[in-house]
């Protein structure tokens, strides 16, 4: 593991790398706007694609960086993830741009422009929560390349049966909310739960060409 600060147009981003030993891909991936790098399944992320050929760069956007406790405007958000996509592709490997909830909008808005490989959208945030009328769907089919989304089966941000038909591959974990915490009365505990996550992309990866 090896961390570096990359200047962007927002301010000073970080980039926490988990390289694999011989990488084919690096999976860069942007936090929410209500945690960091923490968020369990970005470490679970970390800790099990690199042991597949996927090196893992978990970005930590300028906002979060400089210690503030709300995250700026979209805008704002997009600028800071293009300051660092050329320290992601620095390794010559094909990218693929992802991200959990805020961070999976931002994936979404910004790849065609980047030259992402792919979108890998955890938590993808379809709505706010009680206001279905407010659809960022847009966001999700306008990605212009292949995108997986692996979403909580009780995601208040947007339920999988809430999702638009597209192109887009998705991925339920079962009783998950938008952080993939299952409750304990669930049929899964949380590890499985955890595990379903890594399990989608591990597969997803090794399918992009």
């Amino acid at each position: 593991m090896e961390t570096e600060s990359i200047g962007t147009e927002a301010g000073d981003a970080r980039i926490t790398w988990h390289p694999a030993r011989q990488a084919r891909l690096v999976l860069a991936v942007g936090h929410g706007a209500g945690g960091g790098i923490e968020a369990r399944d970005l470490r679970a992320l970390a800790r099990v694609l690199p042991l597949h050929g996927v090196s893992v760069a978990l970005v930590e956007q300028p906002w979060r960086v400089a210690g503030k406790k709300v995250a700026p405007p979209p805008k704002t958000l997009d600028a800071g993830w293009r300051g660092v996509w050329p320290a992601l592709a620095r390794p010559g490997l094909p990218v693929v741009s992802g991200g959990r909830s805020a961070g999976a909008r931002v994936a979404c808005r910004t790849a065609t422009e980047l030259g992402a490989h792919a979108v890998l959208a955890l938590g993808f945030p379809l709505h706010p929560p009680g206001r279905p009328e407010r659809s960022r769907a847009g966001e999700l089919l306008g990605s212009g390349v292949p995108t997986l989304v692996v979403q909580g089966g009780n995601d208040p941000f947007g339920k999988p049966e809430e999702f638009p038909d597209g192109t887009y591959e998705l991925a339920e974990v079962p009783h998950g909310d938008h952080g993939f915490a299952v409750p304990k009365r669930a049929e899964i505990t949380q590890e499985e739960a955890v595990a379903l996550v890594t399990d989608a992309v591990v597969k997803w990866t090794g399918s992009l060409g």
